[in-house]
């Protein structure tokens, strides 16, 4: 066989088998991202009815019906899972298996060809949901189930590079957590308040415009603001100069975590007059970049958030801000700390560079394939 196009629904069946006997609890409830890789849940899943929730074992593909053109699908391969009822789950059929690869076939869901597929058949729906039947219905050109194995060793010859990068960044992270840890255990912890002081320089002269704004999002970076800039006067903007900081202190509807970034530009930017911006008073006692690992923690965010006030709206305020207390060691062990979480982060970022050329991959694989598969018909 060169190249045959199928029908999917011939070769693929939907599972429904849910929790029904609660035999699984929420530490095995994932989602699906538009990565197309399973998550940990962000919200809240203390007291979740999960019977409904269906099971997930090796070899089914999950995807979001109402998110599928954004790219969640899913392929399991770590184990049994539980996933939402609104999810909807299959497998490959017996006969299936014969002729199609698994992974090829996540591959040929991982490209942006198949995402626009899934909106072109979505529109005009007041809803637009992507169900089974929709599933079923893609006509697919399959090569020979050789050659699609030959393209799913260079995906994952790729992957496997990408994961094992990961493993070492995971190991970096790590060190400098502990690092951290053991400051906590052996030094005393200072207010914080007495090493930095509030920046409210105001964009007066009009010197910075639209392209300077940043808003700021909850993974603790500036981001290209989403607000509607129309007709906005920027005199009364913060400027954030490099090495500064800004945070939003409404930790309202945050998700249980405050919106706080570093400046690690050599650009300034200029934010709401609603954000607080800060500096360190002298770095030769605070290095900006040491404060910002205690930031950058988990624990920082429980800490503004249960010492957030209000009624209508809870606030960590600058004043709390100044009673944070983290150690202080000498200049030089800060340094050091800040250089081992500098080179974290820009792993991370040549990590997160990979991944997406992983996914970018995808479409020429496939091509590869098809094209590959055409030859060995003309052959």
């Amino acid at each position: 066989m060169g190249l045959t196009n199928i029908r999917l629904g011939d070769y693929i069946e939907r599972s429904t088998i849910n929790n029904k006997d609660l035999k699984y609890g929420i530490d095995l409830i994932v989602g699906v991202n538009s990565q197309g890789v399973f998550t940990t849940p962000k919200g809240n899943t203390e007291g979740v009815e999960l019977k409904p929730y269906k099971i997930v074992q090796d070899g089914a593909f999950v995807y979001n019906p109402t998110r599928l053109e954004l790219g969640s699908i899913a392929y399991r391969t770590e184990g049994l899972c539980i996933v939402s009822h609104l999810y909807i789950v299959f497998y490959l059929t017996n006969e299936g298996k014969k002729i199609i690869d698994p992974m090829w076939l996540y591959i040929y869901f991982r490209r942006s060809e198949f995402c626009r597929e899934v909106t072109f058949r979505n529109f005009g729906s007041q809803r637009p949901e992507f169900n089974f039947n929709d599933m079923s219905d893609i006509v697919i050109p399959l090569p020979d189930i050789g050659i699609q194995k030959k393209y799913v060793d260079i995906y994952n010859s790729l992957l496997e590079n990408q994961k094992s990068y990961e493993r070492g960044l995971d190991d970096l992270r790590i060190v400098c957590e502990g690092y951290l840890d053991n400051l906590r255990s052996t030094l005393p912890q200072k207010r914080i308040g007495d090493y930095i002081e509030l920046s409210e320089d105001k964009n007066e002269s009009d010197k910075y415009n639209l392209d300077d704004v940043r808003g700021i999002s909850v993974d603790k970076r500036f981001i290209e603001t989403k607000a509607n800039m129309r007709d906005v006067n920027l005199r009364p903007y913060y400027i954030v100069k490099p090495e500064e900081f800004a945070y939003v202190a409404d930790t309202s509807r945050r998700g249980e975590k405050i919106a706080i970034a570093f400046n690690d530009t050599e650009e300034t930017y200029i934010c709401s007059s609603s954000y607080a911006v800060f500096r360190c008073k002298d770095e030769n006692k605070l290095l900006p970049r040491y404060l910002r690992l205690y930031f950058e923690r988990s624990e920082f965010n429980r800490y503004a958030r249960f010492h957030s006030w209000g009624s209508a709206r809870e606030t960590f305020d600058y004043t709390e801000m100044e009673e944070v207390s983290i150690p202080i060691p000498s200049i030089s062990v800060q340094r050091a700390i800040a250089n081992i979480f500098e080179s974290y982060t820009n792993k991370r970022l040549i990590n997160e560079r990979l991944k997406s050329q992983i996914k970018d991959i995808c479409p020429i694989l496939i091509k590869g394939s098809i094209e590959e598969a055409r030859k060995t018909e003309e052959a």
